[in-house]
């Protein structure tokens, strides 16, 4: 297991679980992202611990492959069961870990306790009796209504995000995270680590992956600067379009969409 410090994470951060088949399990690359950690190095910590005991392979971790959007490569992670989780996170140390992994195990307990409900608040309708079907439907139709009552309050801000999506102009990367409420290092991680941006080797500066610029999410913006011995440079910045900080605000900061 690796001791190394743990990259600082957006405190608003949820933890990511799932149900499947009535289970609940977390992926490696959610875990990685939550505890700002490489998935890489969460791949490597799953291998130590399924080779120093192969039946966790079996039982605890399942390897799940998943395709890159950007590259369309497909790469593995894992998918990880409560006791998985667990044993992965006992080496996870620093400051806050405990409280992390708190917040996993709490989630773990969330989707566990929702599915023991959806399990047990099963209506058992007969349906031979008409009055019984008619109580049913009357409950379904209830919640339709509910749903649509609902939906019609998001439209203000929907069409917020619609405004701000059509307006002109782009911002750089660390004020794009200003406007998401976000420390620019944990924007310029999640971009990486999502497929939005990457460094070439040996460059300095970061691109935009060209699904992301043909989609127009990011823009390359060129600026000719003028040194002190008269020389000209060239740069190169990626920047964030307003359609792109929209995606960003309904991927990673869904509170926006309620402002």
């Amino acid at each position: 297991m690796t001791n190394a410090q743990m990259t600082p994470i957006d405190a608003t951060r949820n933890p990511i679980v799932h149900a499947k088949d009535g289970e609940v399990f977390a992926n490696s690359r959610d875990v990685a992202q939550f505890f700002g950690k490489q998935h890489g190095h969460i791949l490597r910590d799953i291998g130590n611990l399924i080779a120093s005991e192969p039946q966790l392979g079996l039982s605890k971790f399942g390897e799940t492959p998943y395709v890159e959007p950007s590259t369309g490569q497909t790469y593995r992670s894992y998918d990880m069961d409560r006791d998985g989780f667990t044993l992965l996170a006992m080496g996870f140390t620093g400051g806050k870990a405990l409280k992390w992994k708190l917040r996993y195990i709490e989630a773990f307990n969330a989707m566990e306790a929702e599915l023991r409900r959806i399990a047990n608040s099963g209506p058992t309708v007969d349906l031979n009796d008409p009055g019984a079907l008619r109580g049913l439907l009357l409950t379904y139709s209830e919640k339709a209504l509910e749903l649509e009552r609902q939906v019609k309050e998001l439209l203000p801000s929907q069409e917020a995000l619609q405004r701000l999506s059509e307006a002109d102009g782009s911002l750089c990367i660390t004020d794009a995270a200003k406007a998401l409420q976000m420390r620019p290092s944990d924007l310029f991680n999640w971009l990486r680590q999502n497929g939005w941006i990457y460094k070439r080797v040996g460059a300095s500066h970061d691109l935009g992956y060209s699904s992301k610029t043909q989609s127009g999410l990011l823009e390359h913006k060129v600026t000719t600067v003028l040194r002190a011995d008269g020389s000209e440079k060239v740069t190169e910045q990626v920047r964030v379009t307003a359609k792109g900080l929209t995606k960003l605000a309904q991927l990673i900061k869904p509170a926006l969409a309620e402002a």
